[in-house]
Formats: C-alpha cells, sequence, structure tokens
C-alpha cells in the first residue's frame, strides 16, 4: 500500500480553507468538534 498525502479543508470562519494553514486556537477547535450522522432523526 503507498500512502499519499491529502490536504484537509473544512470550514471554521466562514468559508473553506486548508486545515494545515490554521492557527493552534483554529486547530484546536477543529479537534475539538464533534461530528453527527445526518441520516438520525428527531422523533417527537
Amino acid at each position: 500500500m503507498v500512502k499519499t498525502r491529502c490536504e484537509v479543508f473544512s470550514r471554521i470562519v466562514g468559508y473553506l480553507r486548508p486545515v494545515q494553514q490554521w492557527n493552534e486556537g483554529k486547530a484546536a477547535e477543529f479537534e475539538d468538534r464533534k461530528t453527527f450522522d445526518r441520516q438520525l432523526e428527531i422523533k417527537e
């Protein structure tokens, strides 16, 4: 298997930017994020 470096983009300040270009505070905020399954439904 050959490993290939990839660039991760995320939106933290309103527009997409490469994660590697963020300052330490933004990178820490990215690490603290929780992800959710968009398929979950709220049952009343």
